[in-house]
């Protein structure tokens, strides 16, 4: 059974940054297509980022401002968030699938492996 554990959410100041893990078992994240999606109150899921064996794709809103990456050896992703800015207030996911791998698919793609969340808030 895939489980994947979001954690590093927390408050932060705008400007400021924080890093989530995204800690996977059940399945190789080091082979697979990991994405990263949001959702703020009242609003839509919206993708993040996806970090795949040979690309990385970012939303305009965050892109210059967060990275993603892994650790092979923990089976872990992260997303790096810098510069936050209270618009990036929301729940954070990570997802995969066994479909992915070598490529990103778009940021609207439905992944099959979803994590309960992480919340992130971005005030003074």
């Amino acid at each position: 059974q895939v489980h994947l554990v979001e954690s590093g959410g927390g408050l932060v100041q705008p400007g400021g940054s924080l890093r989530l893990s995204c800690s996977a078992s059940g399945i190789d994240l080091t082979t697979r297509s990991v994405g990263w999606a949001r959702q703020a109150p009242g609003k839509e899921r919206e993708g993040v980022g996806c970090l795949a064996l040979t690309e990385t794709n970012f939303a305009d809103s965050v892109r210059g401002r967060f990275t993603i990456s892994r650790d092979n050896s923990k089976n872990t992703v992260y997303l790096q968030m810098n510069n936050l800015r209270p618009e990036d207030t929301a729940t954070y996911y990570c997802a995969t699938d066994t479909t992915t791998g070598s490529y990103c698919p778009g940021l609207r793609y439905e992944w099959d492996y979803w994590g309960q969340g992480a919340r992130v808030t971005v005030s003074s």
